[in-house]
């Protein structure tokens, strides 16, 4: 078939054609700088052409794919008899252009004749490419329905907005990118940060999933500025109001750290606004910062921007794809020589921009007298104009190279695939289909000269994390980057980040101090934060803890309830262990009220033995003497029951403490009110006819005693039966002691006891009140009414302190009330009798008593 005639179109670069199968390739190392600056006095009164301008750090993309293809064609192993070829072409940003080298490239002949077989042909195995998100998307719109391979290598494209089995990327996944910066800002502890989001699609969907991000982990974003996509100046007075607003936000105290996404022109452009911002007489440059950049970007100035200086971008952090240092390839930048190589005319213009000269036979843009010789060393240059080690992207450009390599080896070597997919025909790689190429793509794994392993997965990606680097800016514009950590999700460890704090060079504005970017200054320990009104949520006050509650960390939401064994410090910053307290024998309150009642039991016990030794004196034989032997007997009983609440309480001491008080109590009160009801009936068998002689002896003492108090030991055995007295730890109380007490199992058969105590109590009180002035030989009436009106006094009075102190003031006010209360009963009752026996003998005899009777 004869091809149609065709009027020739404008040719994009295009260079390298040769070889019997071709690999095409879309490099963007074109950037317009549309200038409409006419004013002097202005540092953008430079930039005053409108031809294209190269970006040379991308000449090394260009380079590294031409030094791949050589040493390809060099190895007698991996693709014997076959010569591989390769087209490049410049996408210069724009669609259009896309579109027309992707249609070039399907041509079969010189001219741009689509989809015509004519003339000398041109084997498409596959295209690398590209560089950019939209560019390689654009590029897949049509590669896809051919079904040719593409294999991006700076193109960080997600998985589920373009999705097709001949895309294929080199890179890893985007979604590392995001998640990296989000696990850097926290090992950094930077909530507060600003975003330059290149304004296109990726960036619209990289800002999603970063806004997504940030709310998740507790960051904020102080501004969104979306940059141009391509650094144009076509309207002065925007770009003045544009580096305006970007110093603005680059003066604020409060942001640090800027997050930059986008490419290469993404940077230009920042560089450029900050430039035109550091012109005013102010001077109002930013002072240390932090960038953090993606792995899109490469830090990289033009011929134009040569004076300016990267030191503001000094200790900025860059994601980049994993790389390595390809052996040769520095060599073979060293013999490039701008007269040496005819076909590569990207060479003398790569050499003019960045040396700053022409050739004598130029054609070039640059307005310069120097005359470039040839001589000059390109390792000289600095690393935003040229970089001798391989550059990520160029890194990436290598494997994408070798990747379909080895897949055409794949094809060449393995006769068993290549019968059953090719029907059982040999196969001539010249006449070899690029849709045939994915079986084995797919499938691809190898080891690079650089000893990495490249392989894709399932997905068409590479399976690997990314690089942490810092910049290191030097005087003359040259810079080293440095590898300070890694971003793995495949680890097994799980640790998705690494980073190497010693290895990071900051902005010397940081004095080599870890910068801080927080809207507002970190909550201390015994604080937390409370969000302000109308604000983000990383700006808030800091409030401090309340009473009881602490917080130990740093911007802590809440504070929190120390342990029950612990209490707040008065910072409320950590807790303190609490002091385990009780009523003891050293503690000097303890050791008081036991010698007390040591005393009174002594005491007791001398009153006794008087009374014993007197007990056939009148005085004694007056009020049944067996009863006030048995009234001394549980008195001595009760001061010595005190000795049960001193002492850390157990087990033992737990169950006879409230119910030996409430038993012995109980016979006391009921030999009182045996006492006094032994009065009335005497008095009342007097007495003719009477029917109460009967009663009157020592049975009806004995009587209600036993019923009385019986009755109460039921009660106690009940208690003890069903819910006992325990060991227990009082946490609430006191805020800094830890209460050791004695719970008492069941509230209600405790208030029970009191209760029935109470009762005979008040009982014995109004039968001695009725009694007092009954006629008798020695009327004990009187003084049991005085006794009992002290011993409900006393214990009336308990009830309002016991419930006014705390800890073992509890347990000594409740000794104390025992003491009190029993020594009233023994003072009123017995120290007159005592009186009479010791000091007066002479009044202890039967006619002074009937005296005192009548």
């Amino acid at each position: 078939m004869k091809c149609p005639a065709t009027k020739p179109l404008p040719v994009p670069h295009e260079r390298y054609q040769s070889g019997d199968i071709f690999i095409g390739g879309m490099l963007s190392q074109i950037l317009y700088l549309l200038s409409e600056v006419n004013y002097m006095e202005h540092p953008l009164q430079e930039i005053s052409f409108d031809l294209p301008v190269m970006i040379t750090k991308f000449y090394q993309h260009l380079l590294a794919l031409v030094f791949c293809v050589n040493e390809i064609n060099k190895d007698t192993h991996l693709l014997p008899n076959i010569t591989l070829g390769f087209h490049i072409y410049d996408s210069y940003y724009d669609a259009r252009m896309v579109y027309r080298n992707i249609l070039d490239l399907l041509s079969k002949a010189d001219r741009f004749v689509p989809n015509f077989q004519c003339g000398m042909e041109k084997s498409l195995i596959a295209v690398i490419g590209g560089i950019g998100y939209d560019v390689s998307l654009d590029m897949a719109d049509i590669l896809s329905l051919y079904k040719i391979p593409q294999i991006t290598y700076g193109s960080f494209v997600p998985e589920k907005k373009y999705k097709t089995p001949s895309f294929y990327r080199i890179v890893p996944n985007e979604a590392h990118q995001g998640l990296g910066i989000i696990h850097v800002l926290q090992h950094f502890g930077w909530t507060w940060v600003g975003l330059f989001i290149v304004d296109d699609n990726s960036g619209t969907l990289f800002l999603q999933s970063l806004q997504s991000l940030f709310s998740k982990n507790g960051i904020c974003s102080d501004f969104i500025e979306r940059t141009p996509k391509q650094a144009y100046i076509s309207n002065y007075e925007y770009t003045w109001e544009t580096a305006e607003k970007y110093n603005l936000h680059m003066m604020q105290g409060k942001v640090k750290v800027f997050i930059v996404y986008g490419e290469t022109s993404s940077f230009i452009w920042l560089t450029l606004m900050i430039e035109t911002v550091s012109s005013l007489p102010e001077k109002l440059t930013p002072g240390g910062k932090v960038w953090i950049m993606t792995a899109q970007i490469d830090f990289a100035l033009m011929s134009f921007q040569k004076g300016w200086r990267l030191q503001k971008f000094r200790g900025a952090i860059s994601l980049t794809v994993q790389s390595n240092e390809v052996q040769g390839f520095h060599t073979f930048l060293q013999g490039l020589q701008p007269f040496g190589t005819r076909e590569d005319t990207f060479l003398k213009e790569f050499w003019e921009q960045s040396f700053g000269c022409l050739f004598t036979n130029s054609t070039g843009t640059l307005t310069v007298n120097k005359i470039c010789t040839g001589e000059e060393k390109i390792e000289s240059l600095p690393g935003s104009f040229f970089e001798m080690p391989m550059a990520a992207h160029s890194y990436s450009i290598y494997n994408a190279m070798y990747a379909a390599a080895h897949a055409l080896h794949k094809i060449y070597s393995s006769q068993s695939k290549r019968k059953a997919q090719m029907g059982h025909q040999d196969i001539n790689l010249q006449k070899l289909k690029p849709w045939q190429l994915h079986l084995f793509l797919q499938d691809i794994s190898f080891n690079n000269s650089a000893a990495d392993t490249v392989f894709l997965d399932k997905h068409g990606e590479m399976p690997t994390g990314l690089e942490i680097t810092n910049l290191v800016v030097f005087p003359n514009n040259s810079f080293r980057r440095i590898k300070i950590g890694r971003v793995n999700p495949y680890t097994s460890d799980g640790r998705y980040l690494t980073v190497d704090e010693d290895k990071i060079v900051w902005h010397q504005g940081f004095n080599q101090i870890r910068p801080i970017s927080v809207c507002n200054p970190s909550c201390l320990s015994g604080y937390r934060k409370e969000k302000k009104e109308g604000e983000k949520f990383c700006c808030y006050s800091c409030v401090h803890c309340p009473e009881g509650k602490i917080s130990n960390q740093k911007d802590m939401n809440d504070c929190f309830q120390c342990p029950e064994d612990q209490y707040a410090s008065r910072h409320h910053d950590h807790c303190i262990l609490k002091t385990m307290i009780f009523l003891s024998y050293q503690d000097p309150l303890g050791a008081c009220l036991a010698s007390l009642a040591l005393f009174f039991s002594l005491l007791t016990l001398l009153l006794l033995g008087i009374f014993i030794k007197h007990r056939d004196t009148p005085i004694v034989k007056a009020n049944n003497r067996e009863l006030t032997y048995t009234l001394l007997g549980f008195l001595l009983l009760c001061f010595l029951c005190s000795f049960l609440f001193i002492g850390q309480p157990g087990t033992i001491t737990c169950l006879l403490q409230q119910a030996t008080f409430g038993f012995i109590f109980s016979a006391v009160a009921s030999c009182l009110l045996a006492k006094n009801i032994t009065v009335v009936v005497a008095f009342m068998a007097t007495k003719p006819g009477s029917s109460l002689r009967k009663w009157v002896g020592k049975r009806l003492a004995r009587g209600i005693i036993l019923s009385c108090s019986l009755l109460q030991a039921a009660i106690c055995v009940v208690w003890l039966a069903i819910s006992p007295p325990f060991p227990d730890l009082d946490h609430n109380t006191l805020i800094t002691e830890i209460i050791i007490k004695c719970n008492e199992g069941s509230s209600n058969m405790f208030y029970f006891v009191l209760g029935y105590l109470g009762l005979l109590s008040i009982i014995s009180f109004i039968v001695a009140f009725q009694t007092r002035k009954l006629p008798d030989s020695f009327n004990e009436a009187k003084f049991i009414t005085f006794s009992m009106l002290i011993f409900c006094a006393v214990w009336f009075s308990f009830i309002p302190a016991y419930l006014s102190i705390k800890g073992k003031y509890t347990v000594a006010l409740e000794i104390f009330s025992i003491l009190a209360s029993t020594f009233g009963l023994l003072g009123c009752i017995f120290f007159p009798k005592f009186y009479i026996i010791v000091l007066r003998p002479e009044l202890n005899s039967k006619e002074n008593l009937i005296k005192m009777k009548t």
